[in-house]
């Protein structure tokens, strides 16, 4: 049986800004804890502050590099920085593959930051179930800025937009063309594009055609539009690091503006809490007669006996 934890004690010292609390309090969210929801219920009062980024794109294009610099630049700026790292589950124990993560490591020591690596666990939309509450987590403790760096599989990456204040796009010369990366989902979801590497040869014509792409489309907002800039930095050497925060801080403005922040936090909360209630019914309908009448609903749908909808609804009824 786990251990019961003082969860108002933890939630104490994370406000404090000891490490181990916090990182105690992510682990009890990520392990489906019993007192999970009261680590909810004692986090929820105290959350709403942390500017919230997302960074993703196609593998290779530099996430891990560019959050490291996004870091230093923030702390110069003396702001209080949690970092999200989502990665693919290993196959083995199921926990986080924490290879990029070591370029982090210069942070390490800082008690001004706290990197967390998460396990997207099977879970297909990039992010781990357990980020949203994580969030919530770092965001209690006092964090500024809350980066959320995605596993960077292409259309699933779109989850990001769920959590995120401000969504950035990343990409590379020779990574693919404009027209590659919106087949690939993401373009759309972007708030800021950032060419990356862009000491490479072809960052100029990437960046000509993400603005043509931009031009055939603006998102209108309450009769406004947002047209996404794009920004090129060399991560590696913190080049154009500054102006992706400038990007950010101007979007962040202008969503206040145009009514667009309230909305998005409006949307996460709904959809966690729909992520929530649908996970608590499919526990329910599991335990109905283990599982026996699925079964039994089941054979008379293959049979032909009852329709899909029906045998739902029969389900639903029964819970």
């Amino acid at each position: 049986m786990a251990r019961q934890v003082d969860v108002a004690d933890l939630v104490d010292r994370a406000r404090r800004q000891e490490p181990r609390a916090v990182a105690r309090l992510i682990s009890l969210v990520e392990d489906a804890s019993p007192q999970l929801r009261e680590v909810a219920a004692a986090l929820a009062p105290l959350t709403g502050r942390a500017q919230v980024v997302g960074l993703t794109g196609p593998p290779g294009v530099g996430k891990s590099t560019t959050t490291s610099a996004l870091v230093s630049a923030l702390r110069a700026a003396g702001k209080r920085v949690g970092v999200l790292a989502v990665d693919p589950s290993s196959p083995f124990s199921g926990g986080a593959l924490l290879g990029d993560r070591i370029r982090m490591q210069d942070h390490a020591t800082d008690p001004g930051v706290f990197i967390r690596s998460m396990a997207t666990r099977g879970h297909l939309g990039g992010l781990s179930w357990a980020t949203p509450q994580a969030l919530r987590v770092l965001d209690a403790a006092g964090f500024d800025v809350v980066l959320i760096e995605t596993v960077g599989v292409g259309q699933s990456e779109v989850d990001v937009v769920g959590l995120a204040d401000t969504t950035l796009v990343l990409l590379a010369p020779g990574m693919g063309d404009g027209i590659q990366a919106a087949k690939a989902g993401i373009l759309e979801i972007a708030d800021v594009f950032v060419v990356n590497k862009a000491d490479r040869d072809g960052a100029d014509t990437t960046a000509r055609e993400l603005k043509y792409m931009i031009s055939l489309g603006r998102r209108e907002i309450r009769g406004a539009s947002w047209r996404q800039p794009i920004v090129k930095t060399v991560a590696s050497r913190g080049e154009g690091v500054d102006e992706v925060i400038t990007a950010i801080d101007h979007h962040r403005d202008w969503t206040r503006a145009h009514g667009e922040w309230h909305d998005r936090r409006a949307a996460r909360a709904r959809t966690e809490i729909e992520a929530i209630a649908v996970a608590a019914v499919r526990t329910r309908l599991g335990d109905l007669h283990g599982g026996d009448a699925i079964d039994a609903l089941a054979k008379r749908v293959m049979t032909g006996d009852l329709d899909p909808y029906t045998a739902a609804d029969a389900l639903v009824d029964g819970i």
